[in-house]
């Protein structure tokens, strides 16, 4: 079968690549989904419930400085790297990816749209201020000194298996306004910024075909992409291990790892 999907890149040298959480296991990230596409644990948290609940947003950030740590110090692995491979070679004119981990940008990867946004960055949502993870970090540390005795184990995106009296934790506000600071990701319930769905749009028409890695695609954020694919008619490949929701959409499919066999493809000589 690898031999069919070599053959694939070669008839269709101009791909958009759409990744997903099964990109970055490897690293040691989780991902939310079993390989039937269904939770494995329960659905994050809603923006809604972010915005308007301050206990929300107190177990949001002590779950997520402690998950920083580590999520932060993941290193791109054989998917990443294979794929930044790929686009060094001319076969990927545009990488989508739903993960907020930043890991393709640090294997390389220069054509990157960051769907769901990147955990590096936060923003208010009030005045829109920037300002870093770090700063945050440290903000946290600094204002409740016990909150480093906590232990906890990491959960998807930065998150943190972790239950306490999440009331006494103090969230600093937006340096600027005293608004509510917010990761600059899509929560669910969040719409995706338009000028990102238009980006993808626009690499969909330029690419011969779609590959797809590492991705249920159940949130329709990424899934349109693949509807759209089939109604332009354009071939769509995927290598991912379990259920996806577009299976019956697909040219044709790899139930393999997803690192193993990029790696291959990226090692093909073009024209092979």
């Amino acid at each position: 079968m690898i031999d069919v999907l070599q053959q694939f890149l070669t008839d269709h040298p101009s791909l958009l690549v759409i990744t997903g959480a099964g990109c970055s296991t490897e690293s040691g990230i989780p991902d939310y989904r079993d390989q039937s596409g269904a939770w494995k644990r329960s659905k994050p948290i809603l923006y809604q419930e972010f915005m308007h609940s301050s206990r929300v947003r107190q177990r949001y950030w002590t779950r997520s400085y402690l998950g920083w740590l580590p999520f932060s110090q993941a290193t791109p692995n054989s998917a990443h790297r294979a794929l930044a491979s790929l686009e060094d070679q001319g076969r990927i004119i545009q990488l989508v990816t739903q993960n907020v981990d930043g890991l393709h940008q640090k294997a390389g990867s220069q054509r990157v749209i960051d769907l769901h946004g990147n955990l590096q960055n936060l923003v208010c949502q009030h005045c829109g201020e920037k300002e870093t993870r770090l700063w945050m970090q440290e903000k946290l540390s600094a204002l409740n000194p016990d909150i480093n005795e906590l232990t906890a184990s990491l959960a998807p995106d930065g998150d943190a298996d972790l239950e306490t009296d999440f009331s006494r934790i103090v969230i600093p506000d937006c340096p600027i306004c005293g608004g509510t600071l917010k990761p600059d990701v899509v929560f669910y319930g969040e719409q995706v910024p338009r000028s990102r769905i238009e980006a993808v749009y626009t690499a969909l028409h330029r690419a011969d075909a779609l590959l797809v890695a590492g991705t249920s695609l159940m949130v329709f954020s990424a899934f349109q992409f693949i509807r759209e694919a089939t109604r332009q008619g354009k071939p769509i490949v995927a290598v991912n291990q379990g259920k996806t929701r577009a299976d019956e959409l697909f040219t044709f499919k790899l139930e393999q790892p997803v690192g193993e066999i990029l790696t291959a493809l990226a090692s093909t000589p073009l024209g092979k």
